[in-house]
């Protein structure tokens, strides 16, 4: 199984938590709370896919 993509979307859903921590004070406060909502959507999937793959590993 190829899981390049599972591990760019990893990488790149940890990237966005990190920006959106470290650049909270730039963001509007119209947008803020959806970037934040949808970041941790993202990060919350991307620990399932980690989970996942960890657990599908012998198969």
């Amino acid at each position: 199984m190829d899981t390049t993509a599972t591990i760019i979307f990893i990488i790149a859903s940890f990237s966005l938590g990190v920006i959106v921590i470290m650049q909270r004070d730039r963001v509007p406060e119209r947008l803020r709370r959806w970037i934040a909502l949808s970041s941790i959507l993202f990060i919350a999937f991307a620990f399932f896919l980690i989970v996942y793959s960890l657990a599908t590993m012998g198969s």
